[in-house]
């Protein structure tokens, strides 16, 4: 199978968002590093995820169920959840094998972000109006049908319909005590925005655990499927600088200052350049 991980990240950032390949992508994102294994397996997995969910639907339909979004949902949850056993990793949710795509499949276990991938694409196979929702912190998916039928479910509970109630607990422990649902977190994120939500999930990790080269690589490839995110530009100065490669932070900076809106964030990256500017000389 032909799989340039490099060329699927460029095109993911050049073309539209409608033709990105979630699954593909997320392998592509992960390939570093498991150089030497078969991608060919996984995304034919992904393939019989996406088969299965068809005939279980179809299956349903012929018992006399309503093609309906609750009978959709119910087919995914039958392959992803009861079938393949795919769930969220309670006990060691921060452990970064929960947001490599490859792992997720391997162990069938990971992040709500990576989980959301998968119920995507397979509900989005069958031409279904499955989206990933710009839920703070935990991200939920929603089904929606064409009478405008609406159910919203956490991939990571193995795809438990969620009502509004519980999602306003959700967020008050997410966000606060004080926080509510906000019309926001009911949006759809779009394929690169859920692309980018699981980089950062690894991102963060790596920072955390001072693997700033690590991080920096996982910048860059997010800057190959969102170029136009001026944020990277900051991220990918400030781990250059961690990391002694002061030229290249220095570049990602000067760029970041054209870019950014905010002049208090223009400011601050402004002093950085001129500290930065002090070492070199």
């Amino acid at each position: 199978m032909d799989f340039d991980p490099q060329l699927i990240l460029v095109k993911a950032g050049k073309g539209p968002d409608d033709k990105i390949d979630l699954v593909k992508t997320a392998l592509a994102l992960a390939a570093s590093d498991h150089e030497g294994i078969s991608v060919a397996r996984y995304i034919n997995h992904v393939l019989k995820l996406c088969d299965e969910v068809g005939m279980r639907h179809q299956e349903l339909l012929q018992t006399g169920a309503a093609d309906d979004a609750g009978t959709k949902l119910a087919a995914l949850k039958h392959i992803l959840a009861d079938t393949h056993e795919y769930t969220g990793d309670i006990q060691t949710y921060d452990d970064l094998q929960n947001a490599d795509l490859f792992r997720v499949i391997d162990r069938r276990m990971g992040l709500p972000i990576a989980l959301s991938i998968l119920y995507v694409q397979a509900g989005q196979a069958q031409g279904w109006d499955v989206r990933a929702l710009n839920f703070p912190g935990h991200v939920l998916c929603r089904i929606e049908d064409q009478d405008g039928e609406r159910l919203i479910f956490d991939p990571f509970e193995n795809a438990r319909v969620m009502s509004a109630p519980e999602m306003r607990e959700l967020v008050k422990m997410v966000i606060g005590p004080e926080a509510e649902l906000s019309a926001h977190f009911y949006e759809p994120a779009s394929k690169r925005e859920m692309l980018i939500r699981l980089q950062n999930n690894i991102k963060l990790r790596q920072i955390e655990n001072s693997d700033y080269k690590g991080a920096l690589k996982t910048v860059k490839a997010m800057q190959l499927i969102d170029p136009d995110e001026y944020r990277l530009l900051l991220d990918a100065g400030v781990l250059s600088a961690r990391i002694g490669q002061k030229k290249a932070a220095l570049d990602s900076l000067e760029k970041y200052i054209t870019q950014t809106p905010d002049p208090d964030d223009r400011a601050e990256a402004e002093e950085m350049i001129a500290q930065l500017r002090e070492t070199l000389h």
